[in-house]
């Protein structure tokens, strides 16, 4: 048996306590930490907001087209362009810009038609088949309108050439960019207001942002109606359309930090 002093126990004994005691501080110290950084990247709050803008459109497009028929391709194809011409001479004498004037498609192909074959008596009947009756041609156009109060007019003129089916107007505003960032500013401005009253609730104060999202809505029409010359409308058959409003909209959402 090893027979060991007394002051050398104490001494281990001492330094043991010693030791424990920084082991103790060492995970006190990383526990702080971790409650520190908890706080950190949880203590936020999330706040939404809302911003509308509304203008009146200044646009509008309008889409037709133009076909032809015919016993062989040039033949249609020559219609169709009897018929563009005229119609494009229309659209610039209103002001209608060529650059504003697009051809979407054109599409020429054959058409077929089934054909019985006739029944001999006693015969056995032979199948029917397609047979070629001839060729169309097809032109798709878009034209955008600068001057909204100039659109029925543009219609009216585009009916009386012969053009099929004419589509529109599509109401919209050229440059929503503008108005989407005014309507952003708007939902943002909506969300610190919001942020803030809820803080001073809280009984915290706002730090810096940590994340922020945005939803954005663009063109949603509000329908109003113009004033019409009523004595104009019963003798001309130039439409009245109605433009309303267009509503930008932009819904963000942003996150602070509160201390």
């Amino acid at each position: 048996m090893i027979d060991i002093p007394q002051n050398t126990i104490e001494k281990v004994g001492k330094m043991l306590v010693v030791f424990l005691a920084v082991l103790t501080v060492m995970y006190a110290v990383e526990a702080v930490n971790s409650i520190k950084n908890f706080n950190s990247e949880y203590n936020t709050i999330s706040i939404d907001g809302k911003g509308e803008v509304n203008a009146s459109p200044d646009i509008a497009q309008i889409t037709f087209d133009i076909q032809g028929e015919s016993k062989d391709v040039a033949g249609a194809q020559k219609l169709v362009n009897d018929k563009m011409t005229p119609a494009l001479a229309f659209l610039k004498a209103e002001g209608i810009e060529e650059k504003d004037i697009k051809t979407d498609s054109y599409s020429s192909y054959p058409k077929y038609e089934y054909q019985e074959m006739p029944c001999v008596a006693g015969a056995v009947c032979r199948p029917g088949k397609q047979v070629l009756t001839g060729y169309q041609a097809s032109q798709n156009v878009t034209v955008k309108v600068r001057k909204t109060d100039a659109v029925s007019a543009v219609i009216e003129g585009l009916g009386k050439i012969g053009v099929t089916d004419l589509n529109g107007p599509n109401f919209t505003i050229d440059d929503q960019d503008a108005l989407q960032a005014q309507a952003r500013e708007k939902a943002i401005a909506d969300a610190k207001a919001k942020a803030e009253v809820l803080a001073k609730e809280l009984g915290v104060s706002l730090g810096k942002i940590v994340s922020y999202t945005e939803s954005p809505n663009a063109g949603t029409p509000m329908p109003y109606y113009m004033k019409a010359d009523m004595a104009g409308a019963a003798t001309s058959s130039a439409p009245v359309l109605p433009q309303g409003e267009t509503k930008i909209t932009s819904n963000v959402t942003i996150e602070f930090k509160i201390k």
